[in-house]
């Protein structure tokens, strides 16, 4: 049993391979007290099992899509003793540990024992196993001792899900190849007959150009490695001051990442990314990337509530995709290099903002320990060039709100944090930092 990679696994995948900036899920989790060494052993066994147990195998036959195929390996679980005041950074060292999704593991689990009581844990994966909501469902579903749902074969129409094996992959590259073929003739025939396809086409290639010119060499290292914080605000509190702002949650979330990213003086407006989940309901066994970006521009002057307006302009438009009608499958059959000049790091903006959403009820405790706090975050391994200067996180879990901010702009940790905070004050909001 097994399941082919969308577009968007693929994206990830590449930079997994050193083609743009490398991206790992974290979720960080604190509990009152410490979690036994037979409980995270036993958890470690029913996540090997879950939807997270899985790897991404070649295919057999060239134009075939690669496949996600079962796999029960696992790191063993790393232990450490720390300060309270050090999680975080410890938190962005377990970030920094290598997963692979092809070879595997394309996870691991961290437990830090806290002096004075209470356990810190770390579960990270490759984005290409999972994306955030995908992780939160991986791990409730470990707690309640549920194992993956086995990946089904080929779903009549959709083309997504097949078989493994040289006969399937056989089908597979034969009906990328006709999706691609049919979608490219009617993207050629639209541009004979609409300047503005032709415009966008002109300047997608333009881009692609830019691009290609400096990709003889994977991405270079930068001179500041990414800092992080992580803040936790009352939900109510939050939600009320959204409300009194003429706003949403959201919409108060990226004004606030924007004015924690926006330097003193800045006067431009700021295009922010934010992911637009193509699959909220979702199955247990449901981990798969499915996503799409949009971009709102933020100025200086915005309110929440312009801010609002704005956001609801663009989840309304199309998302961020392949140019001109072409189909964006067209990156699945060409090499690496080329499908990461053509596309470079298609998300990235001055800001992503990522509303995870709320969590599942079931991660309020693990084996009678209460939790204590819950944060899920992207981190880039080691350094990395990006346009992105700050990548902000928003999830909600027992009452609170937490926001994670990772940083490749700000001098250190407490300086992004005194940033973020102040932006929450201007809203009349207070936050405890971990």
């Amino acid at each position: 049993m097994s399941a082919r990679l969308s577009v968007v696994d693929e994206m990830f995948l590449r930079s997994h391979r050193g083609w743009g900036t490398p991206i790992v899920m974290q979720g960080l989790w604190r509990t009152d007290a410490r979690v036994e060494e037979s409980t995270l052993e036993a958890l470690l066994t029913v996540l090997a099992h879950g939807p997270l147990g899985r790897r991404v195998v070649r295919p057999w036959i060239p134009g075939a899509r690669p496949r996600f195929e079962p796999s029960t390996a696992s790191f063993p679980v790393n232990y450490s003793e720390i300060y309270p005041e050090a999680v975080l950074a410890w938190a962005d060292k377990q970030g920094c540990m290598p997963v692979n999704p092809e070879h595997g593991p394309g996870w691991r689990l961290a437990c830090a024992r806290l002096e004075g009581g209470g356990t810190a844990l770390s579960l990270v994966c490759s984005h290409v196993i999972a994306d955030a909501r995908g992780l939160a469902v991986a791990i409730a579903a470990a707690l309640q001792g549920e194992t993956a749902a086995a990946l089904q074969d080929n779903v009549e129409g959709d083309g997504r899900c097949v078989g493994g094996g040289a006969a399937a992959d056989i089908r597979d590259a034969a009906q990328l190849t006709r999706r691609v073929t049919t979608g490219t003739a009617r993207a050629v025939a639209g541009l004979m007959v609409s300047r503005r396809r032709r415009a966008e086409l002109r300047s997608f290639m333009h881009t692609g150009d830019s691009a290609l010119s400096g990709a003889t060499a994977r991405s270079a290292p930068a001179h500041r490695s990414p800092v992080s914080a992580v803040l936790e605000v009352d939900a109510e509190q939050w939600d009320t001051a959204a409300e009194r702002a003429g706003g949403t949650a959201n919409s108060l979330f990226l004004s606030i990442a924007a004015e924690t990213a926006r330097q003193d003086g800045e006067s431009g407006s700021l295009k922010v990314s934010v992911p637009m989940d193509l699959q909220p309901r979702r199955s247990p066994d449901a981990t798969a990337n499915s996503v799409a970006m949009v971009e709102v521009d933020i100025r200086p002057q915005d309110t929440v509530a312009d801010i609002r307006a704005a956001s609801r302009t663009a989840f309304s438009s199309p998302p961020m995709t392949s140019p001109a009608g072409f189909p964006e499958e067209m990156l699945q059959l060409v090499p690496d290099r080329v499908a990461h000049a053509l596309t470079g790091n298609p998300g990235e903006r001055d800001v992503l903002c990522s509303n995870i959403g709320p969590l599942p009820d079931v991660l309020e405790s693990i084996e009678g320990h209460r939790t204590t706090g819950i944060a899920t975050r992207a981190v880039h391994p080691g350094v990395a060039h990006s346009r992105t200067r700050l990548s902000a996180y928003l999830s909600r879990f027992g009452g609170r709100y937490t926001l994670a901010l990772e940083s490749l702009d700000s001098p250190g940790s407490a300086a992004l944090r005194d940033r973020a905070e102040g932006a929450l004050a201007r809203h009349g909001l207070s936050a405890r930092s971990w």
